[in-house]
């Protein structure tokens, strides 16, 4: 393979990125961000990618989830507590039902920039540049806000180094601690139908707290009970923005981009031959490659090979896309593949970015029964191919929000307008959330019983 460098993808084929009026801007932005000290730090990626072998071996669960596309307006310590809380919520649920450790990866602090299906859109006529995320431009519909601005990406890794100041106090500060499990509960989740289940889930834990306390295990003693390990990921989208963060490592002189523990190529930007495979090729983080119904065999065999030479466990996770209605079709051909190369991959289902329709009222949506649909095919099919399930890969939030209609929250298209916050695709609300972590936890315990069995009869 030939060299790499951290701007080796310039040589590249690019898509899905801005033109800027100003090179001569950018390029200043650039190198000011180059003078930025990391955000996050090799061995942190290190440990998320040992942690990610065990989920390839079936030892740990993948739970990988949050906002769409972060928003500068938006930037409230409130919200990055609820949604740590309702993570923490359904990483209990997990681990509790899948008695294995869950691995937890937010889409968080750094989650601005976002692939666009056309350059331009059209409002009563008007036809502006694609919003494309808060580091490139601005959401509003005018022609200056739309304007791609450098500036932006000052202001994405301020605030990406504020939410990760917060989330590694609310990680290892005492808020994650299992005593703590009834407290993060919010007021609207308390009356849905999957209270009650998190409450008995939390109850159990109570009690094996209480009986490791007789044994003279407490938090207090125990880091484990008190403190959580929590990673970031984004979609490594604006390269110019990764390339400026991407440092050696000063223990073994490898590259990392230290703009999330974990970054992936997105389905628009995985061509092998293009400017997104070629800066992955070269970073040593645990890396995803989003999958969707167009990738075929031939793409897919090249691609773990560029990007995972070694097959080191633990590097590539697999983002599995396809639509409640198509991944009974594509699902088992990349499986065969990744079975017939031999390759250690963590598979992880994304049941959100193929499950997207229009409401009637002409907004956005995604139904909850098509998202648990995907989810469940996603399970059955690997226990049928014998391979291992490893994650999901969701959008979600700890608000209250009305964008994804269906589940016990009872949200309806009528109902869409309410609060529909969102700066791009529709998300799961905190309950919706919980409740997909119910259903997830028993396909889980499905799966280990059914391996027990096998184990029996063998």
């Amino acid at each position: 393979m030939s060299t790499w460098t951290p701007d080796s993808w310039r040589t590249k084929p690019i898509l899905q990125v801005p033109t800027y009026p100003s090179q001569t801007e950018l390029e200043a932005v650039e190198a000011r961000l180059a003078s930025f000290p990391p955000l996050v730090f090799a061995g942190e990626a290190r440990d998320l990618k040992a942690n990610l072998a065990e989920v390839a071996k079936g030892k740990a669960f993948l739970l990988q989830g949050g906002d769409c596309a972060e928003s500068f307006a938006e930037h409230h310590a409130d919200h990055i507590r609820d949604f740590f809380r309702v993570f923490l919520q359904m990483a209990v649920v997990l681990t509790h039902g899948g008695s294995k450790p869950v691995v937890k990866v937010g889409r968080i602090a750094g989650q601005f920039a976002k692939p666009r299906s056309a350059d331009t859109e059209i409002i009563d006529g008007v036809s502006l540049p694609s919003y494309r995320g808060d580091i490139i431009n601005g959401i509003e519909f005018t022609e200056e806000s739309r304007v791609p601005d450098p500036n932006r990406q000052l202001e994405a890794y301020r605030q990406s180094a504020a939410t990760l100041n917060l989330l590694r106090a609310f990680s290892a500060g005492g808020f994650a601690n299992l005593n703590r499990v009834h407290e993060w509960t919010m007021g609207f989740v308390k009356d849905s139908n999957w209270y009650p289940r998190y409450e008995e889930v939390a109850r159990k834990i109570d009690d094996a707290i209480t009986f490791l306390g007789a044994l003279g295990l407490n938090p207090e003693n125990t880091p484990v009970l008190r403190e959580t390990k929590f990673f970031t990921s984004h979609e490594a989208l604006l390269l110019g923005y990764e390339e400026a963060l991407t440092r050696r490592d000063s223990i073994t002189n490898d590259w990392y981009a230290t703009s999330g523990h974990m970054v992936w190529i997105g389905d628009r930007t995985r061509n092998p031959d293009h400017a997104h495979v070629e800066y992955f090729r070269g970073i040593n983080n645990p890396i995803g490659l989003k999958c969707g119904p167009s990738l075929q065999a031939d793409d897919l065999k090249r691609l773990m090979e560029t990007l995972n030479p070694k097959d080191e466990a633990g590097r590539l996770t697999l983002i599995a896309r396809f639509g409640s209605d198509k991944i009974a079709e594509h699902l088992p051909r990349l499986i065969e593949t990744v079975k017939a190369e031999g390759r250690t991959v963590v598979w992880c289902c994304d049941p959100m970015h193929g499950n997207v329709v229009k409401a009637s009222s002409g907004y956005k949506t995604r139904p909850f029964e098509r998202i648990l649909s995907e989810v469940k095919s996603f399970f059955d099919i690997h226990r049928d191919m014998g391979t291992v399930a490893g994650g999901v890969h969701v959008e979600m939030t700890g608000r209250d929000v009305t964008e994804c209609t269906g589940g016990v929250s009872a949200v309806t298209e009528a109902s869409l307008s309410d609060r529909y916050h969102t700066h791009c695709d529709p998300r799961l609300n905190a309950s919706q959330a919980l409740e997909l972590a119910f259903l997830i936890a028993e396909e889980m315990q499905n799966q280990r019983m059914g391996g027990d069995a096998a184990r029996a009869a063998g």
